[in-house]
């Protein structure tokens, strides 16, 4: 620790980011005052120690550091929640409702559009804000931010994770100030017509739709995402290849395109100021270039709605120019630190967001690497022929994304139950194509239908955004392009990210020691093993696996395309799904269900209510009492008492979705997850 000097910095952002993590784990406020004041005790000890004893200087700083890191950041977030966060309308309603429009998307790809509003709650009158989905027939003219409409709405709060380990959109948005969502049941009656008022979003939208007018299809939809951000008229089938093929982070405006702009305004500024001695003999060229090139990045990212993944590329660029304009090392450890300390400063809950657990980790796993003695040695400029200097530019793209592509693996696994397997390959195509032909061909087409003479630019923009597609779906559809693996558990994931960031942020044979959490934790990802049965948070939907077909058996053959992709990702399948009642072991009715089940030594019977019918009081009973498992999307009588857990209306109201693993007997629940934090209202 004597020896690392200023590479220590990066571990207080670690702990200050342990401490927001620790505050979305713990249940409740009790354990957050516990937290934070075991910290001021280790912070205070560990300076009383100092004090006394001149010893070990530098572990006694970290000690300290570290713990006030951590304190500092459960009690921003904390702050941050309690100030900010919505709580969500108390329950489901319909009728005529009137506000005004903060925000529209279109989402040409759904056919339709969305409304973020401001209007009052129809209950209690507190204003609050809503998002709204209409179908594109709903449009009108004047329909835009600053409008105010009248239209008939069914509201609903926010949906909780559906699973365990599902994604959570109340608490997205709950830190987004997002009171509820809805959807349009009648005509949208504009009362007052939005005006011109040259906002970013009536220019984004200006600029999407110039783009797709020029290019049509899916390149002039991807063609769109790049210059504006929008992605709403990206199919769902280009999509899931982009996915698959581990391509999607280039549908998304992320550091990669807010990189290749900053540098494209950088070096043009730069040779042409280079063109006039007298300036360049005077000014600091590069520092203007960097002025120039920080301007446009900023511009960029507030031209394309200004998200957080957007603008978090963007400080991690302008901190590069920086460096670069103050002679320092362009990418560094420190570099990373500060720009995820700011953006965890102003959006701490983007920390337990796979985006941000992504960009950071691709941006670490690039200056680990690079950073590396042998690797520095192997890349370093040497005079060498044209043709060797290709492939050891190709090998180290070819090693970077293979380091990039382990390195989100279990960020993959954990938020999306899924991982690539050729993505670091595709890359290597994929990103050179992007920002060398793709993205500089998009700039020219605006810029020369500015004299109407972009149509060659399109062209050839939309043969490289179809070359792009083809390699998307052309990996996606190898065999083993995508493993699918149950829920990780926060353990094991937990394992992943300490070693992985130890590996990273030490050098020399010490960062060696972060290969056993990695090792612990793969090992524990080898041995996972998904829950025996899935219940939804309402009740409605039901998985059972562990057949020996790999078949997932379903209570109900929905067509919500959301509760099957739920279904099969926390069971970690891409197989076939099957309706209980044509399953041969089952016995069902109009009704019912009934089934019995053998995992591990037991022999379980489970009972599962399918309609809202009457049943018999007594029958129910007797059925009940036969089973160890009941399931039932309504309210069960009292008299219904199995041997073990009753999922009814009533107790998943409380719990939300339930796992459930008959190996070891063990629930894990929703509630489990979202402990006493304000987004979650179990009652």
């Amino acid at each position: 620790m004597a020896a690392a000097g200023f590479d220590r910095v990066p571990w207080l952002v670690v702990a200050f980011a342990g401490g927001i993590a620790a505050w979305f784990v713990l249940p409740g406020w009790p354990a957050w005052l516990d937290l934070i004041g075991l910290a001021a005790v280790i912070a205070a000890g560990a300076a009383s120690l100092a004090h006394r004893d001149g010893r070990a200087p530098h572990l006694r700083q970290a000690v300290i550091a570290c713990a006030l890191a951590v304190a500092a950041g459960c009690g921003l977030v904390w702050a941050k929640s309690t100030l900010i966060g919505t709580p969500a309308i108390a329950h489901a309603s319909a009728g005529m409702i009137e506000g005004r429009v903060l925000a529209r998307e279109d989402r040409p790809a759904e056919g339709g559009l969305r409304l973020m509003l401001a209007i009052r709650e129809p209950t209690t009158g507190r204003a609050i804000t809503i998002r709204l989905k209409a179908d594109s027939g709903a449009d009108r003219a004047g329909l835009g931010k600053g409008a105010l409409i009248r239209v008939k709405a069914r509201l609903m709060p926010p949906a909780p994770p559906m699973l365990p380990g599902s994604y959570d959109f109340a608490r997205a948005a709950w830190f987004s100030g997002l009171a509820a969502t809805g959807t349009a049941l009648g005509p949208i009656t504009v009362i007052e017509p939005a005006g011109a008022n040259g906002s970013i979003a009536e220019l984004q939208r200006a600029l999407s739709n110039h783009v797709r007018r020029n290019l049509s299809g899916s390149p002039g939809a991807i063609a769109a995402a790049f210059a504006s951000g929008d992605r709403g008229a990206i199919n769902r089938a280009d999509e899931a290849a982009m996915r698959d093929a581990g391509l999607t982070h280039l549908l998304s405006i992320s550091g990669l395109h807010v990189s290749a702009v900053i540098a494209a305004a950088y070096f043009i500024v730069l040779r042409v100021l280079a063109l006039f001695p007298w300036l360049a003999l005077r000014v600091r060229l590069p520092l203007l270039a960097a002025g120039a090139g920080a301007a446009t990045g900023i511009g960029y990212t507030v031209l394309t709605g200004a998200e957080v993944p957007t603008v978090r590329s963007c400080i991690g660029a302008v901190l590069v120019l920086l460096a670069l304009t103050l002679g320092r090392e362009a990418l560094s450890m420190r570099m990373v630190a500060v720009g995820g300390a700011l953006v965890l400063v102003f959006w701490p809950e983007a920390l337990i967001g796979p985006s941000f657990q992504m960009s950071f980790a691709a941006v670490i796993a690039i200056v680990a690497l690079h950073g590396a003695q042998p690797v520095r040695a192997w890349f370093a400029a040497r005079i060498e022929p044209w043709w060797a200097h290709g492939l050891r530019q190709l090998g180290s793209l070819l090693l970077t994304g293979i380091v990039i592509e382990l390195a989100l693996l279990p960020i993959g696994l954990f938020h999306f139950h899924r991982a690539g397997g050729y993505g670091a390959v595709a890359n290597v195509v994929a990103i050179p194509l992007t920002t060398v032909a793709s993205m500089p061909l998009i700039a020219l087409g605006l810029l020369f239908d500015l004299v109407g003479g972009g149509a060659p630019f399109w062209w050839l923009a939309g043969k490289s955004l179809e070359l792009l597609l083809a390699l998307a779906h052309w990996t996606a559809a190898l065999p083993g392009a995508v493993t699918t693996l149950p829920a990780m558990g926060r353990g094991d994931f937990a394992l992943f990210v300490a070693g992985g960031l130890w590996l990273a942020l030490w050098s020399g044979r010490v960062r060696c020691w972060g290969l056993l959490p990695a090792l612990i934790g793969g090992i524990g990802l080898v041995l996972i093993r998904p829950p025996d049965v899935l219940v939804s948070g309402d009740g409605h939907h039901l998985g059972i696996t562990g057949e020996a077909d790999q078949t997932l058996l379903v209570l109900r053959d929905s067509r919500s395309e959301y509760a099957r992709e739920n279904l099969t990702e926390l069971a970690g399948m891409r197989g076939a799904i099957r309706p209980l009642a044509s399953w041969p072991g089952a016995r069902c009715n109009a009704d019912v269900c009934a089934l019995a089940i053998t995992r591990g030594e037991r022999t379980w019977q489970l009972l599962m209510v399918r309609s809202d019918a009457p049943i018999r009081e007594r029958e129910l009973a007797a059925a009940c009492d036969r089973a160890d498992l009941v399931v039932a999307e309504r309210r069960l009588p009292t008299s219904c008492h199995p041997r073990w857990i009753k999922a009814d209306g009533a107790s998943l109201a409380r719990t939300g979705g339930l796992a459930i693993d008959l190996h070891s007997a063990a629930v894990h629940s929703v509630a489990d997850e979202a402990g006493n934090h304000g987004w979650w209202r179990g009652e």
